[in-house]
């Protein structure tokens, strides 16, 4: 599993309100979520994300909330992989099983700045960044939960009989 894109970097903390505020979980529609994706905490987020592009962070991303309409969001607002130090268990749950790539480092989050070209083999378990030369070592997926996320999520991965 191969990742190419620049990064988009936050801070520590940043909860599942941040992510895709309360008042838009009236919808069930990706794209109307993914069009209001981090705009209380970045209003040039959906203007500057392009599809592929990696979103790193600090510690506890996607506390808050247990809602799956946060990794949703980011995912079809065309993040490919979000690097953080850590994540809320639930939130990094729901990534998963909805198909976002979502990898642990500290690292990489210390290594990458906002801007850079960042390119990521989760087979391998390798991080690089293309702008700086450095690259980071991060545990590689399994097998399955590659699965998973080439699949799409779990459900779309049970249907098409990817997995099992």
């Amino acid at each position: 599993m191969i990742f190419n894109g620049k990064a988009i970097k936050y801070g520590d903390n940043v909860d599942t309100d941040v992510i895709i505020p309360a008042r838009y979980l009236n919808t069930s529609d990706k794209k109307e979520l993914a069009s209001h994706c981090m705009e209380d905490i970045d209003k040039d987020f959906v203007k500057k994300v392009e599809v592929g592009d990696v979103m790193v962070a600090g510690y506890n991303f996607g506390c808050g909330s247990s809602r799956e309409h946060a990794p949703l969001a980011i995912k079809e607002s065309g993040i490919s992989l979000v690097v953080a130090r850590s994540f809320a268990r639930i939130f990094y749950r729901n990534s998963i099983n909805i198909g976002l790539a979502i990898v642990e480092s500290d690292e990489a989050v210390d290594g990458i700045a906002d801007g850079d070209k960042v390119e990521a083999n989760l087979t391998e378990g390798i991080i690089y960044n293309r702008t700086t030369g450095k690259s980071f070592a991060v545990k590689p997926f399994p097998e399955f939960i590659q699965k998973i996320i080439e699949g799409g999520g779990l459900i779309e991965s049970i249907k098409s009989g990817l997995i099992k």
